[in-house]
């Protein structure tokens, strides 16, 4: 794992991811860490008035993107205090929508994994949506793994990591190759765990039994622990579950973006501020 790309809108959210990204490279062999910022002004603007009357101004929009350069090079400055030896730094200005950049600079950089801050103020100018708004759509669309990470949340060195697992179609849907890259080198414990609220493994389903053992198959290199919790909800058992065992990270499979649906849904996203949670790494 070479690259982590970190989309940056000078909220505190995405400062805390940035400063995460930092950290993690202390815990893998990454090379570079892009930080990106978004900044993209329609032509209308430049064209017509706006509401009050006011046209932004060719110098306005490029005294905005000096002074946003200069806030990427000061973060630049404070993270190469914290990486690790030999990182190297990137800052990039891309104008153009977020979700554009986010794909663009990973496709041009060959970046291995996004780094997010789940709450986010605007990322071109005020009033407009930030990154916070756009993580479902980064996770979809970046063809690289996302890492969502809660704004309160502190860095600790990964130990242990949880896998929620639903045990439908896991030849297809968990990603080995990522998983070998990122954990390949590193003595993480992970801890696979299915809620499973029909019961099936406890009632031997044959089809969920056939998926547990290609999953024990598939993952035996890693020397897991496998649980089963019932829970009625499945969010609430997963978090409960990260919490009990003091896991650093919770690693979501692919197709299960309802996952994070659910846990970037307003309230929940409050409660996850509120108590500080972990991280979420959405493979792809």
């Amino acid at each position: 794992m070479k690259t982590y790309l970190v989309p940056v809108d000078f909220s505190d959210a995405a400062f805390n991811a940035a400063n995460f990204a930092a950290k993690l490279s202390h815990q893998s062999d990454v090379s570079t860490i892009i930080l990106m910022n978004a900044y993209y002004i329609s032509p209308y603007e430049t064209m017509l008035p706006n509401p009050d009357m006011v046209m932004l101004r060719e110098e306005e929009i490029e005294e905005e993107a000096k002074n946003r350069i200069a806030q990427l090079n000061k973060l630049k400055h404070k993270l190469s205090k914290i990486v690790r030896e030999g990182v190297e730094i990137i800052t990039r200005l891309n104008r153009s929508h977020l979700l554009r950049a986010v794909v663009d600079v990973i496709e041009e950089q060959d970046a291995d994994l996004v780094i997010l801050g789940s709450i986010g103020n605007s990322t071109v100018r005020e009033g407009r949506p930030g990154i916070g708004n756009h993580v479902i759509k980064i996770s979809k669309l970046s063809p690289a793994p996302v890492i969502v990470v809660p704004p309160a949340y502190t860095y600790h060195l990964i130990n242990e990591a949880v896998i929620a697992c639903d045990f439908k179609k896991v030849k297809e849907n968990i990603p080995m190759a990522f998983l070998h890259k990122f954990l390949g080198k590193q003595a993480i414990k992970l801890l696979v765990l299915n809620v499973d609220t029909e019961g099936k493994h406890a009632g031997k389903d044959p089809e969920q039994l056939a998926e547990e053992s290609a999953l024990h198959d598939m993952l035996k290199a890693f020397k897991p622990k496998y649980f089963y919790e019932n829970h009625a909800d499945v969010l609430t058992g997963i978090l409960d579950f990260a919490k009990e065992h003091k896991a650093q990270m919770v690693i979501a499979l692919p197709h299960n973006y309802s996952f994070l649906r659910s846990l970037l849904h307003s309230s929940i996203s409050q409660q996850l501020a509120k108590n500080s949670t972990i991280p979420v790494m959405l493979l792809k």
